[in-house]
């Protein structure tokens, strides 16, 4: 492994084992809480393909939530884009509001997110997200100006299903379509994931399988090929 591979899971686990010091807390009155995560991932793919070459990833994150709705949080993983890129390290702030309409039982959230990679803060740029869901459904959408900090638009568009099974697993399923500028990609892309995941003694164990269509694959290569990915985590 590559040396900046390990001082990147390295600076992660530092982050993280900071962050999970800091266990789940709710204030008295019960307006305040936060939360934290760790998990080691297999591979690290978003919006499918790998964001660390196919290596494993450690990540976590920490929350911290009002009663009102309003959220704020930090996210962090290791990531591997290549030589001649001299980052080796994804962190994303993000802030936004959650609720639900009435009591019709219609979920939304709208927010902010910041993606940051030190070191090559020239890939550093912005997006908007705002997703409704209902009973098993998620759809969402997320737009930046600047995707990728190459200064043109890229959209998002995303539809979730989350379903229940016996004995306490979880299903999860998930399409996205890329809609880019020209500048960006001369064809948009498109992935698909579907997941089973299950608490066990503590624990969340997940297992996933990634794939992205023909426009996908051409653009990113091997990184978007189809894949199955595992994850072990611990909610704090």
């Amino acid at each position: 492994m590559k040396l900046s591979k390990i001082s990147a899971l390295c600076l992660a686990a530092t982050t993280l084992f900071a962050a999970s010091s800091a266990m789940a807390w709710e204030s008295e009155d019960g307006a305040f809480s936060t939360s934290a995560s760790v998990a080691l991932s297999s591979d690290y793919v978003w919006r499918g393909y790998s964001q660390t070459d196919e290596d494993a990833a450690i990540s976590g994150s920490f929350d911290v939530g009002h009663s009102s709705g309003l959220y704020a949080g930090a996210w962090a993983s290791n990531v591997d884009f290549g030589d001649g890129v001299d980052t080796s390290m994804e962190l994303d702030l993000y802030a936004g509001f959650s609720s639900e309409f009435g009591e019709t039982g219609i979920g939304y959230d709208v927010g902010v997110l910041r993606y940051m990679y030190p070191g090559e803060e020239s890939l550093d740029w912005n997006e908007a997200y705002a997703s409704l869901s209902y009973s098993f459904f998620t759809v969402g959408v997320a737009h930046s100006g600047d995707v990728y900090g190459s200064g043109e638009k890229g959209t998002y568009y995303s539809l979730g299903f989350d379903y229940d099974l016996p004995y306490g697993v979880a299903l999860s399923a998930g399409y996205g379509y890329y809609d880019y500028d020209d500048e960006v990609s001369e064809e948009d892309h498109q992935d698909y994931r579907i997941g089973l995941s299950k608490e066990f003694a503590g624990f969340g164990f997940d297992v996933s399988y990634y794939d992205m269509d023909d426009d996908g694959e051409d653009a990113y290569g091997k990184l978007a090929e189809d894949r199955v990915v595992f994850t072990i985590s611990k909610s704090l």
